[in-house]
């Protein structure tokens, strides 16, 4: 029963939020279409457009649903927060990878509820991580409930690099010196041992390395105990672990040479060199940073 009524909350916000957004309206669509526009069985639909009668924001007229007034706040179900957790992660990894495999790319428009279908999450989930990433001038807001993904350029780039830098190799600092029973040197540890493998097969299997040097990256910064260099990070990866570029003619080689690189600093982790980790680091920084500066000419001459 819980499942049930946390599902006709989730729909109605979903609902709601698609009416003061104006990507509904009245009449409203059939409860054929509801259904198949929220994800959910045509009795949900049915049980929150009778709910949503009772409150006097719609009116079943003569087998149609006229909207009366618009929704405000006090209209929306509040959810549990650790169903909005999980609502956000998934969608996190909705949208990053639908940046890795080219499913929106610079330059692209879309809408929130666009996303909250393709992604079953509450277009308020989509709204609330779509700003963040605003913020950064990944994407901006071209109309009501309408994003487009930006183009960055060098400076742009440029910057962010020398902020990743600074970033990694304080959380490599802090690492270091964790305590030798953190589970995190446990961690580093699994961590070289599936770069040795991945790179036996990293021929056929390259394009698994994204999801480990996400790991790998994550790690590092996780040893800071900042929550702001971990929200830092969730941009780094749609830009950098997600191939926010436009060349990816040479993706194999370049995660070939990364997997390399990580090993080198994992291992000299492992032995306590912490001027070697940070040294093998900055070599690997670098890496990433000529990686980008070449996507980002290579851009330029390709089509948007």
């Amino acid at each position: 029963m819980a499942r049930n009524k946390n599902l006709r909350e989730s729909t109605t916000n979903q609902l709601l939020d698609a009416i003061n957004l104006g990507h509904i309206y009245s009449p409203l669509p059939s409860q054929s279409s509801l259904s198949e526009l929220f994800g959910v069985s045509r009795t949900t639909i049915r049980h929150v457009i009778k709910d949503l009668c009772l409150k006097g924001i719609l009116k079943d007229a003569g087998g149609e649903c006229q909207i009366l007034r618009q929704p405000d706040e006090t209209d929306i179900f509040q959810q549990p927060a650790s169903t909005g957790e999980l609502q956000t992660l998934k969608f996190e990894v909705f949208f990053n990878s639908s940046i890795k495999n080219r499913n929106i790319i610079p330059g692209d428009e879309f809408s929130e509820l666009d996303l909250s279908k393709q992604s079953n999450c509450s277009t308020r989930v989509v709204r609330e991580f779509l700003i963040k990433f605003s913020r950064f001038n990944l994407i901006e807001n071209i109309s009501r409930g309408r994003w487009r993904m930006v183009r960055f350029e060098y400076s742009y780039a440029a910057s962010l690099i020398e902020l990743r830098e600074m970033l990694e190799c304080h959380g490599l600092s802090m690492f270091m010196n964790l305590p030798k029973d953190d589970p995190r040197w446990k961690e580093a540890q699994m961590l070289l041992k599936l770069h040795r493998d991945l790179r036996e097969e990293v021929v056929n299997e390259y394009q698994a390395f994204s999801d480990l040097d996400r790991n790998f990256h994550r790690l590092i910064l996780s040893a800071a105990n900042n929550p702001f260099m971990d929200q830092f990070y969730e941009v780094m990866s749609v830009i950098f672990h997600y191939h926010y570029q436009w060349d990816n003619s040479d993706l194999r080689k370049r995660n070939m040479v990364a997997i390399e690189e990580h090993m080198i600093i994992l291992s000299k982790i492992l032995i306590g060199d912490d001027i070697g980790a940070i040294g093998a680091l900055r070599l690997h920084l670098q890496s990433a940073r000529r990686t980008m500066e070449h996507s980002l000419i290579t851009g330029k001459t390709e089509p948007a």
